[in-house]
């Protein structure tokens, strides 16, 4: 491995390593935050998120799929302005992937609409095969119908797992031509200065997403 391919290791382990920080401070934190009033919040070092704080933030990536109606969607531009939540999952997910939706959604239901317009929760498949736009587009149906899907070739997904700065989904084959993926179950927050500033891993409650949404759009991050 040659000295620029080393470099790219170590900064992909380092992102990663940051991110599971960030999610074992949330659960660390979590059983104590419960019940607990929130302290008064005048900048967002007084903020306090149900997710985990993310530092430095991660920059939000630019990668082109295709919606479930077939157009092109350019990730970067189609959520210029709005707090976006990006996870890479499947329909098949037995666990981690109904459940962060379904939460999600009905922290959604939760928040005044005016919050849930500055809001676009997209859900790219890391299992291109089995998840169709017809199947991605009924499975995201059932949670909420304006949640975005989007799919595309197994290299075109993995690449934009790369540019998340998230490894890619590993398959693990099952009995009966089966199969899982192990992916990462983390929800990324971006906020409208396109940075990633707070990642939500599984347990996240309706609850916790109705309390950090409104905190997540009425943010002015300062500048690095």
């Amino acid at each position: 491995m040659n000295m620029s391919m080393k470099l790219r290791a170590l900064c992909a382990s380092c992102t990663i390593a940051a991110l599971l920080i960030a999610a074992s401070n949330w659960l660390s934190a979590a059983s104590a935050a419960k019940g607990v009033p929130d302290a008064p919040r005048s900048d967002r070092s007084q903020a306090t998120y149900r997710g985990g704080l993310i530092t430095p933030p991660l920059a939000k990536p630019q990668f082109t799929l295709t919606d479930t109606s077939g157009a092109p969607f350019d990730f970067r531009l189609e959520t210029q302005g709005y707090v976006t939540l990006l996870f890479f999952g499947y329909t098949h997910c037995p666990d981690e992937c109904p459940s962060h939706m379904a939460a999600i959604a009905s922290g959604l239901r939760q928040v005044p609409q005016d919050v849930r317009n500055q809001v676009k929760v997209v859900f790219v498949t890391a299992d291109p095969v089995r998840d169709s736009s017809t199947v991605l587009r009924a499975w995201l149906d059932h949670f909420d119908t304006q949640f975005i899907g989007l799919t595309g070739g197994a290299t075109t997904i993995e690449a934009a797992q790369r540019a998340a700065r998230i490894p890619a989904a590993s398959k693990t084959i099952l009995g009966n031509k089966t199969y899982q993926l192990a992916h990462v179950s983390f929800v990324l927050a971006y906020t409208k200065d396109n940075m990633a500033h707070v990642i939500y891993p599984g347990g996240i409650a309706p609850l916790d997403w109705a309390h950090d949404l409104p905190l997540l759009v009425n943010e002015k991050w300062l500048s690095n």
